[in-house]
């Protein structure tokens, strides 16, 4: 599935409003990703619901928003997306409208990736857990979440994506179909929310410092590689009304990273 390709435009940076007022859940908001796609929209006025198995390991994301001046207080909500039931993705969604009242945007920073493996050897409770991480969780998540992200005016949900090339490559195996299938929903949920008010969103990061980096390269120079901030201030874009320039199509920012590889893993 190929997807049309955007541009952060030139020099761009996130103005201190430009999420301002909008609720936004991250998941994954403990890993390398999210958590600075988590501390970039509260630095730009968002209220932040910070998602992932433990909330231990969110605390200090949370933490560190509470720290920043003037910034929405964040709201922790424990979320296993290997184990939650479609009725749990309903019931975050109930309780998302009664304790906030609206939900603007949402970012899949989550990801489960194990190990390089022919896929003859792959053991087949990693492939299923596999695509359902990368895959059938953020369907799950965007559908019961997408009554109310149609209630705003402007509301966006951005996956996140990995290097096509490589992902079709040997050894990738359940984690890079996975992420062939999230570009297919990704084009498919584009066109049938076209006329609506929820934009869907693609982001490819370039390569950067990250556990799941460091499980696919074993043995390379994290310290070569770019932080995340440089996607997290992209997916702030996304999420802002700037970002409807780049409604269903895939922002590739791996010329623009400035390391010497490609995608996240």
């Amino acid at each position: 599935m190929t997807l049309p390709a955007a541009c952060l435009p030139a020099d761009w940076t996130p103005a201190p409003d430009a999420l301002a007022g909008r609720v936004v859940m991250v998941t994954g908001a403990a890993g390398g990703l999210g958590s600075a796609v988590s501390i970039a929209c509260a630095k730009a006025g968002a209220t932040v619901l910070l998602t992932g198995r433990k909330i231990r390991a969110l605390e200090p994301v949370y933490d560190a928003i509470a720290g920043l001046p003037d910034a929405p207080q964040p709201v922790l909500q424990p979320l296993d997306l290997q184990g939650a039931s479609p009725l749990e993705y309903q019931t975050l969604a109930e309780t998302i409208r009664s304790q906030l009242g609206r939900l603007d945007g949402i970012v899949h920073a989550a990801a489960r990736f194990d190990l390089l493996t022919p896929l003859a050897l792959l053991d087949p409770e990693v492939w299923l857990g596999t695509l359902h991480v990368n895959l059938s969780a953020p369907f799950l998540l965007t559908q019961a979440c997408m009554p109310l992200l149609q209630e705003r005016a402007d509301s966006a949900v951005v996956f996140v994506l990995d290097d096509p090339e490589r992902m079709t490559r040997a050894h990738w195996g359940a984690y890079g179909v996975a992420k062939a299938g999230l570009a297919g929903l990704v084009s498919i949920l584009h066109q049938e929310t076209d006329e609506s008010s929820l934009r869907v969103h693609a982001l490819l990061p370039g390569p950067m410092r990250s556990a799941l980096r460091q499980r696919a390269w074993f043995g390379e120079d994290t310290r070569l590689l770019a932080t995340p901030e440089a996607p997290a201030r992209a997916a702030v874009y996304l999420l802002s009304a700037e970002g409807a320039a780049a409604r269903g199509k895939v922002l590739d920012l791996r010329g623009q990273q400035g390391s010497g590889g490609r995608g996240q893993g």
